[in-house]
């Protein structure tokens, strides 16, 4: 459990009015709410002359309060949204939506690989969080090949990438009680430990968030007779165009995934689903480059730090400016990470076009070619060649057969009725002429 701040008595307020006037406790004060530091952080500060650590700490909560909005009354969740979260959601606004993202990071020709690789690495690690413990490499070519998951945790992961693949069909649909308890049940299908508790809200208050290694208790959710009017209301908030209090689409976003997790209307699963809301939410407003994201990868290798911005909330008087600044920074770091994924896909492909210099060959199978070359033990099949280059069953299998025919592939039979494909037996002697 993390240590719970002082609590600011009466005087410690009037005390931290007057320290704000100060202009070393009012610079220190700016940049403790330009990171949304903690108590933990804040109590190891160096100080101003005559001031305590506690009266920091006060200076610093009456500056948030000042910036505070109450946005879900009845559970007291507030937020102060700060110069740096707004800053961050601006750069957001130039990059993820609209023409100017659209024509200077992702080449056209290869938007459909880039999104299947996309939603494959945001199904793998969204699962991996919740327990799932297959590779991502065992991970991907199930989904590339289509094979049925063998394992919970591979149907863990196939049912995240078919939600998010339902989502990304219907992201113009507005959120009712009814598409949430069936992204629940697609999220969930053949993982839990009671099937019926597939799409079915919790009938009990014996669910509780518990650590994973201690089993300590971190968070007990909200009875749940209220779930049926939290679900109301947060289709209501999910939905509403024109809300009396603008709240930037991207924080709302954020606000979705952390109240779900926060009431934990499912048995289990709720992580998930809160995920796949977000994901959902952010499409919905038009942040389109969100489906080119590996939101939860970043998450995933944060998870300590993911799990800390929730505590800290509850610990902080439901301050929600912890978890919000956390996100908005995973945000950052997935479109950092997707502009170098694309840099080195860019530059793959300088690598790919050597092979188009064959002659009579198109830009996929001068890829197939370079799997190959990279790696000669390879082998794959017509399906998986339509995942992973979005195409056809009849363009993939022209690719295919054209190769088999120059002795660059190999058809070998899987089953009775099933075929592979492997290096061919002049690959090495044309490669090398």
């Amino acid at each position: 459990m993390i240590e719970q701040p002082p609590k600011i008595e009466n005087k410690d307020i009037q005390k931290a009015i007057k320290l704000l006037n100060n202009i070393d406790v009012s610079s220190l004060v700016d940049k403790i709410n330009n990171e949304y530091e903690y108590w933990s952080e804040v109590k190891y500060k160096q100080l101003p002359d005559n001031v305590s650590h506690k009266e920091l700490w006060a200076s610093v909560k009456i500056s948030r309060m000042l910036q505070q909005a109450f946005i879900w009354n009845k559970y007291g969740i507030s937020v102060g949204i700060t110069n740096k979260m707004q800053r961050i959601c601006h750069e957001f606004d130039m990059n993820f939506g609209g023409s100017w993202g659209a024509n200077s990071l992702i080449p056209e020709e290869n938007k459909e690989q880039y999104l299947i690789s996309s939603l494959m690495e945001e199904a793998i690690s969204s699962s991996q969080m919740e327990g799932a413990s297959t590779t991502r490499k065992v991970a991907k070519d199930m989904l590339r090949k289509s094979l049925s998951p063998k394992s919970r945790s591979e149907q863990m992961i196939f049912n995240n990438y078919k939600t998010i693949q339902f989502i990304t069909e219907h992201k113009s649909e507005q959120l009712t009680p009814q598409l949430l308890r069936h992204i629940h049940s697609l999220m969930t299908t053949k993982t839990l430990d009671n099937t019926q508790d597939e799409g079915q809200y919790r009938a009990t208050n014996d669910v509780v968030v518990e650590d994973s290694l201690t089993h300590e208790v971190v968070h007990t959710p909200p009875p749940f007779e209220e779930i049926p009017q939290f679900v109301d209301d947060l289709c209501t908030f999910f939905n509403e165009e024109n809300s009396p209090r603008f709240i930037h689409p991207i924080i709302r976003g954020i606000i979705i995934h952390f109240m779900v997790a926060y009431v934990h209307p499912f048995v289990d699963g709720n992580g998930r689903t809160a995920r796949a809301l977000f994901y959902w939410y952010m499409l919905r407003r038009g942040y389109w480059l969100t489906e080119y994201l590996s939101i939860s990868r970043i998450i995933y290798k944060s998870k300590a730090s993911y799990e800390k911005a929730y505590l800290y909330v509850e610990a902080d008087e439901n301050d929600m400016g912890y978890f919000i600044l956390y996100n908005l920074r995973v945000l950052k770091l997935a479109f950092d990470n997707l502009k170098l994924y694309i840099q080195r896909k860019l530059n793959q492909k300088s690598q790919t076009t050597d092979f188009l210099r064959l002659g009579n060959i198109n830009e996929r199978q001068a890829a197939i070619m370079e799997l190959i070359f990279n790696n000669p033990k390879i082998s794959f099949t017509i399906k998986e060649l339509q995942n992973r280059f979005a195409i056809s069953h009849t363009t993939a299998k022209n690719d295919v057969d054209l190769m088999v025919e120059r002795g660059l592939l190999e058809e070998i039979p899987l089953n009775r009725v099933k075929k592979g494909y492997i290096k061919g037996s002049l690959f090495d002697e044309i490669v090398k002429r």
